[in-house]
């Protein structure tokens, strides 16, 4: 049996270390912290598409909950420090996914995300290129920078409004991309049109950013409302290519818009029978403290060396994939 080796080759686990080296220097030029924050927390991830794994504690706890959970990304406890007054920070390392395996997934792998105070999402967009400039000088290449908001988007490409479109118009848009309809939300319907339509045409030479999204999309982000009076969600994502790299957010810095936000995922989640975790009360309690105005984002390490090397596996850059653990 061959199943002890490496799925990655001394090669990529040798790119890996070095891109881990530039990112490192790349913030400390510009003064950016770098901090480690538990993995292991009393609350989960309610957002309802991705997955958290839960595990149950043995030892003392002196009443605290046993019951733990595996970070999906480190977003909340960097918050805490930013609201405690660090100031600009990041974080690289190990998240936890449920259920997220496959050809480019695995349950766990690694994020790199970073905080900048009094920026927003279209300057923290630029810098999230800048860092991928960087990456993809290891491997002797580079790629120009656009923007396009998510509206001009569809607009430019689609023909169709995706602020104003009705859920019979988007499923047009799809043409020949069949898809069972049940169960569906209009943005789903959006979604799909981003994964089937449009990201398969965007230019592998350049990098992508999209921003101001629909305010049903709004996440964790801002809202803002336009001239014409529509709310956007200030928030943006970066693609190489059709492979999505990062997601950015001006952040939300309301506590109470929050728990809203919080309560309305777990009440989807009862409606999917879906796990329902905890909700953060202490990065609520961080947030009434006073969250400085900032922006965020998260971006996949292994995301990042897949489109450095051309590969479509994410096993070509893990020392061991998911099925070799």
């Amino acid at each position: 049996m061959n199943d002890w080796r490496p799925t990655a080759t001394v090669e990529a686990l040798r790119l890996r270390a070095a891109l881990y080296a530039r990112i490192r220097g790349f913030f400390a030029e510009r003064d950016v912290l770098e901090v480690e924050t538990p993995v292991l927390s009393v609350a989960g991830n309610t957002e309802p598409n991705i997955a958290p794994f839960a595990l149950e504690f043995s030892g003392r706890t002196d009443g605290a909950p046993r019951t733990r959970w595996l970070r999906t990304s480190p977003e909340y406890p960097l918050k805490r420090l930013l609201a405690a007054g660090v100031g600009d920070c990041y974080e690289l390392g190990r998240v936890f996914r449920d259920g997220e395996a496959g050809g480019r997934h695995n349950p766990e792998f690694t994020m790199l995300e970073w905080y900048r105070i009094g920026w927003d999402h279209r300057r923290l967009a630029e810098e999230t290129a800048a860092l991928v400039r960087m990456a993809l000088a290891l491997v002797g290449r580079a790629a120009p920078l656009e923007q396009v908001s998510y509206r001009d988007l569809y607009r430019d490409r689609l023909g169709l409004d995706p602020f104003l479109a009705g859920e019979d118009a988007l499923r047009a848009a799809l043409g020949a991309v069949a898809v069972d309809p049940r169960g569906l939300t209009r943005d789903d319907w959006l979604d799909l049109l981003l994964t089937h339509r449009l990201q398969p045409g965007f230019d592998p030479a350049r990098m992508l950013a999209v921003y101001d999204w629909p305010a049903s999309q709004c996440a964790l982000a801002r809202l803002r409302r336009g001239a014409d009076g529509i709310a956007v969600a200030e928030r943006f994502e970066l693609y190489l290519g059709p492979l999505e790299l990062a997601n950015g957010y001006h952040e939300l810095r309301d506590p109470d818009e929050q728990r809203a936000r919080f309560e309305r995922d777990l009440d989807v989640r009862h409606g999917r029978g879906a796990p329902l975790p905890p909700v953060d009360e202490r990065l609520l309690a961080a947030l009434a403290t006073g969250l400085p105005a900032c922006a965020g984002v998260a971006l996949g390490i292994e995301r990042l060396l897949m489109a450095m090397l051309g590969s479509e596996r994410i096993a070509d850059v893990l020392a061991f994939a998911f099925e070799r653990a």
